[in-house]
């Protein structure tokens, strides 16, 4: 471990910290990477199937959160082993959740550093990098709303600032003014793209400038100026909350991982970069002060060591999962036992949209950690109203305008849930979904079943055909959704519904997908219980009743169907699923087993549709109780179109007496 060549300790020197803080930097460092050296050897072995290295970039990991405190999050990438080991995670754990063992962090469901873990204040990575930008803003949003006085570090790469979540991230915390620090490893490489191809600005801290932030150049492979640095910038940030960019300057002297190898990076830049190496250069400099010598490097190693081999026998030792399906899909979701909140006698006949306006006053009112976030939605109320008189009643704070930035602002929910506060965020139309759709599916629905990280998050979609609106602002897009495990999904058609729903999604901890039909807003009055209620999540409500056929339905489509079995006399159950996920099974068994001919009716494109999937479990399943096959009717497979000749001919309303008909003489 001992430079032959001392290079460059002058930056060590009059650095104003104690010896035993310089020699405990030194000892932060080691440890990790004696455990990487390790586990290149094990890899080479076999024993282990992948690593990512951090070899060289030990400084910035160990710096940034020996300067952090313990109660304080940091959200690191794979290459930030120090981060871990310097919060004192135990080191077989580690070792487990590395080899997937069930007393891992994720019980074998995800692999090395894709895990959160609430103890240590370690929120973990997903593949997609950019996500996690976001979840720090809204951790660093709770720190700020609970004006605890703490700070956020979140960590990413060269290459993941090229990611439209970074430059979301950096404008919402900088509008916001949160205390986040961001992290840039700039490391050389992207898997094996220079950075001369990656971005072409000089240094990536200058992109600072153009969100109003501040931000400083690092000497990543220096402990001693990271760690002043990140100490000097969060102790003012503790103080006066802003967000600050760091761009460290470093290397990646492995490849991205280690099957990828480094043969494209030129012999000399490999060279320069390891006489630069942050262990020995920092090594020789305090045996030249005397804070160490050679009898300690000797210890520390050997009980380093010591400790590596213990945790892996440990880790070893321990079992692998058990495959379970009943536990596994147990773990989907965050356990949720609905307390029932009975409806007042009290009601008042309003719309949907007044009763949806309802349920988020009455939830405000409830939930004093509940954050409400989306465009438009505070002093203009939304672009449907619904939040009008809301910053009034619960401030700016809690009822927050974004900038329009899908992913980061479902991600700074994200960080609140992790944080412990809920949030509704807004989608001002469903269909703008799709540039939230990454964190949504891939992060807020398996954070519970990687990690046990609740998502108490509730995505409101104002969707849905019918009112001229086109190809952009008109979707049912439930569907994209169904396919996900670990989002709920809730449809309500209903005034009543609708604000008993919402309480109960609100109330839930799991993500919640709740679909407002816009043509519903205004055009439906029901009678709606005053004050705060609830409605339980996945019961169906029969809404009419009859032997002849069954129509399952949800939405719009209900009022579709209500209308059409009245007009044609017909003696029909109609089901309103109300909730798709978790959907009501047994409801839909009783009517079919009642009935014996089922349409499934949806607003949706057909192919591909939740209708398509209820109707293959009904036939599946009860196929020897019908007396027709099962009958479905959705939208044709086109765009919606905007002149309402042909919405109506896209729409399946106008199919759908004919359809009941052929059903009803089958």
């Amino acid at each position: 471990m001992i430079a032959e060549q001392p290079i460059d300790l002058i930056s060590y020197y009059n650095n104003n910290l104690d010896a035993a803080t310089q020699l405990q930097l030194y000892k932060r460092m080691l440890l990790p990477r004696m455990i990487e050296e390790k586990m290149l050897i094990l890899l080479r072995q076999g024993r282990i199937s992948k690593w990512f290295s951090g070899i060289g970039q030990e400084a910035i990991s160990v710096g940034v959160t020996m300067a952090m405190r313990d109660e304080e999050y940091i959200l690191p990438m794979h290459r930030n082993l120090g981060v871990f080991t310097t919060r004192d995670i135990p080191l077989w754990k580690l070792f487990a959740q590395w080899q997937g063992k069930e007393e891992g962090f994720t019980k074998g469901r995800d692999r090395s550093f894709h895990f959160g873990t609430q103890e240590y204040k370690l929120v973990g990575m997903i593949s997609h990098l950019g996500p996690q930008l976001g979840v720090a803003d809204g951790i660093a949003l709770a720190n700020k709303l609970k004006n605890n006085g703490l700070a956020t570090a979140v960590f990413t790469g060269e290459g993941g600032t090229s990611e439209g979540d970074f430059h979301e991230a950096l404008n919402v915390a900088s509008v916001w003014q949160l205390p986040v620090l961001f992290c840039i490893e700039n490391n050389g490489y992207g898997l094996s793209t220079p950075t001369s191809e990656q971005y072409n600005c000089k240094d990536l801290a200058d992109r600072a400038a153009g969100y109003g932030m501040k931000s400083q150049i690092v000497d990543g492979n220096n402990i001693i100026e990271v760690y002043n640095t990140v100490s000097r910038i969060l102790n003012d940030m503790r103080e006066h909350p802003e967000p600050v960019l760091l761009e460290f300057k470093t290397f990646r002297r492995r490849g991205h991982e280690e099957a990828s190898g480094t043969k494209y990076v030129p012999d000399e830049l490999m060279n320069f970069w390891a006489d630069r190496d942050p262990i020995l250069r920092y090594e020789q400099y305090l045996l030249n002060q005397g804070i160490l010598n050679q009898d300690t490097i000797r210890s520390l190693q050997e009980e380093y060591k010591t400790a590596i081999e213990e945790g892996l026998d440990t880790a070893f030792a321990k079992a692998k999962p058990s495959p379970s399906t009943s536990q596994e899909l147990a773990d989907v979701f965050s356990q949720h036992h609905h307390a029932s909140v009975p409806a007042s006698p009290s009601t008042k006949n309003i719309r949907l949209v007044d009763a949806v306006k309802d349920g988020l006053d009455v939830a405000m009112k409830k939930f004093d950690d509940l954050v409400i976030m989306g465009q438009d939605i505070a002093d203009y109320g939304g672009v449907f109203k619904i939040t009008e008189g809301f910053t009034e009643k619960y401030g700016k704070e809690r009822v927050r305008n974004t900038p329009i930035c899908e992913s980061a602002i479902v991600e700074a929910g994200m960080g609140l849930s992790i944080a412990g506060m809920k949030a509704v965020v807004e989608m001002q139309f469903a269909d703008f979904v799709s540039s939230g759709f990454n964190p949504i599916v891939n992060y807020l629905a398996k954070s519970h079943y990687r990690w046990a990280q609740k998502a108490d998050v509730v995505i409101r979609m104002p969707c849905g055909a019918g009112v001229g609106a086109g190809p952009f602002h008109s979707q049912s897009n439930e569907s994209w959704f169904h396919t996900i495990p670990g989002l709920k999904i809730v449809y309500p058609s209903t005034p009543a519904d609708a604000k008993g729903l919402l309480i109960s999604a609100i109330e839930d901890p799991n993500p919640v997908m709740f679909f407002e039909h816009k043509a519903l807003y205004r055009s439906v009055y029901g009678d709606v219980p005053d004050d705060y209620y609830n409605i339980e999540l996945g019961k169906a409500s029969l809404v009419k009743e009859g032997n002849e056929l069954s129509i399952v339905t949800y939405g719009a489509a209900v009022h579709w169907a209500i209308e059409a079995v009245e007009e044609l006399s017909l003696k029909a159950d109609v089901l309103d699923l109300r909730t798709i996920v978790p959907l009501d099974e047994e409801a839909i068994k009783e009517s079919v087993l009642k009935t014996g001919k089922v349409l499934v009716l949806t607003e949706d494109n057909l192919t591909g549709s939740v209708a398509s999937e209820i109707a293959a479990k009904i036939g599946e399943q009860w196929f020897e109780h019908l007396d027709a096959p099962v009958k479905r009717l959705g939208s044709i497979d086109t765009p919606i179109p905007f002149e309402k000749g042909l919405e109506d001919n896209y729409l399946p309303k106008n199919r759908l007496r004919e359809a009941l008909e052929e059903l009803r003489d089958y």
